[in-house]
């Protein structure tokens, strides 16, 4: 009677995937969030909104999970990943046709978005254990490698959406008083407490008025702290400032701080490195340098080292899932947070900057130094979530054969002209 009760449950779940899966997400703007923690809004229309709009984006990718090569779907990790998107949706949809005006749903509805957002903390490692799994059992040839790669790029980004929206609903402060702690929420779109002690001018996870330069020092100190450690030395920072909009006035912006916080302390993870093993035992090695300019469409932030830069041959496969020019570091030291070593930094920077319509480039001189680009959009109406959707393109994606390239690939051995034919 168990095994046909979660079958008939299985089945009942599968089939609210294949609806929601038809709805497209709507993404929000930076600007709509902000509009939404505003003291005018209550908290019955953020449990409305997100009791809707989470079935979507959970459904949608759920699609594309069931479209990888079986023998990745088989593996722990991903049946593991799989199980704990099922029970997030399940949870949700308990909600459905619950009341919005009653109390106890909401204290209930809040109280499940925690879960399932402790649930997803550790859904990046378990996943690219899954591809690791896949990959030393059995392999993997261009076509598998190319659809891993689009699916984990859409998987991640809709992992960030999804944690943006939880963390936004409901963020937890805490407060020691009589030796335990006093939990407060403050909703997405209002609630009770509309001041984070920990980060008064903060909505939720967003800064209005996020101070970029005081996230790049603070992403440069902590940086440091790991190179002194691994290297017993550091490069230096050289910080310069731009600002077009307001001359003279600290650059500031409408952001995520934590996800700028991501970017830039992955870019001087990176130039850090690079920098001290290409000058080995120097006595003084070249500063990592930083230019923020704000224009009236872009914020840019560029990260320039001199660490010998990279091949442009290799470029494209420094955002590639596991590819890493750093020895991967053993599971049972992970916790020390080496400087490098896992794959997963760059592809997840990228993605935290495209998540608002912004961007990631490398640019490299091999033999001097690289430099890397983060452009972010300076309005909060133009900086819209990005968000995968599950179509007909997206499955025809998976489903394509890769077709021989139209531009001849030159030889790697030079040619025997003896055996040259003439027509």
């Amino acid at each position: 009677m168990r095994l046909l009760g979660f079958l008939m449950k299985s089945c009942s779940l599968g089939k609210q995937v294949d609806y929601y899966s038809r709805f497209s997400p709507s993404p929000l703007s930076m600007k709509q969030f902000l509009d939404f923690g505003s003291e005018n809004a209550c908290e019955r229309t953020s449990f409305v909104f997100l009791r809707q709009e989470l079935p979507v984006r959970l459904a949608n990718i759920m699609k594309e999970i069931n479209l990888l090569p079986d023998n990745l779907l088989k593996t722990p990790s991903v049946r593991l990943v799989q199980s704990w998107y099922m029970q997030s949706l399940q949870e949700i949809l308990d909600f459905k046709d619950k009341k919005s005006d009653d109390e106890k749903i909401i204290y209930d509805f809040t109280d499940a978005v925690i879960k399932i957002r402790n649930r997803h903390n550790d859904v990046i490692p378990t996943m690219a254990q899954g591809v690791v799994e896949y990959k030393e059992s059995y392999g993997v040839d261009p076509v598998t490698s190319q659809n891993v790669q689009y699916f984990l790029d859409r998987f991640y980004m809709s992992r960030i959406s999804i944690r943006m929206l939880l963390n936004q609903h409901m963020y937890k402060i805490t407060c020691e008083k009589l030796g335990s702690f006093c939990w407060f929420t403050a909703l997405l779109f209002g609630g009770k407490v509309k001041v984070n002690p920990a980060h008064p001018k903060q909505i939720g996870s967003i800064d209005p008025h996020c101070r970029v330069v005081e996230v790049l020092k603070d992403a440069y100190e902590n940086a440091r702290r790991l190179c002194d450690l691994y290297y017993m030395n550091s490069p230096e920072l050289k910080l310069e400032e731009f600002n077009a909009k307001e001359r003279g006035k600290p650059t500031t912006v409408v952001y995520v701080p934590s996800h700028l916080y991501h970017m830039v302390f992955e870019l001087f993870k990176n130039a850090m490195r690079a920098t001290m093993e290409f000058h080995g035992d120097a006595a003084e090695f070249p500063a990592i340098k930083v230019q923020v300019a704000l224009g009236h469409e872009d914020l840019t932030v560029k990260v320039s080292d001199r660490g010998g830069g990279v091949p442009l041959r290799k470029i494209d496969r420094l955002f590639t899932y596991t590819y890493s020019t750093a020895p991967r570091p053993r599971m049972e030291t992970s916790r020390a947070t080496p400087l490098a070593g896992y794959g997963y930094g760059l592809p997840i920077s990228r993605l935290y900057a495209r998540y608002f319509q912004g961007d990631l480039k490398l640019y490299s001189l091999e033999g001097y130094g690289t430099d890397a680009v983060i452009y972010i959009k300076a309005l909060s109406t133009d900086s819209i979530e990005r968000l995968p959707v599950y179509n007909k393109s997206a499955w025809r994606h998976y489903k394509t054969m890769h077709e021989a390239d139209d531009w001849c690939v030159p030889s790697k051995e030079p040619k025997d002209m003896t055996t040259f034919r003439s027509f």
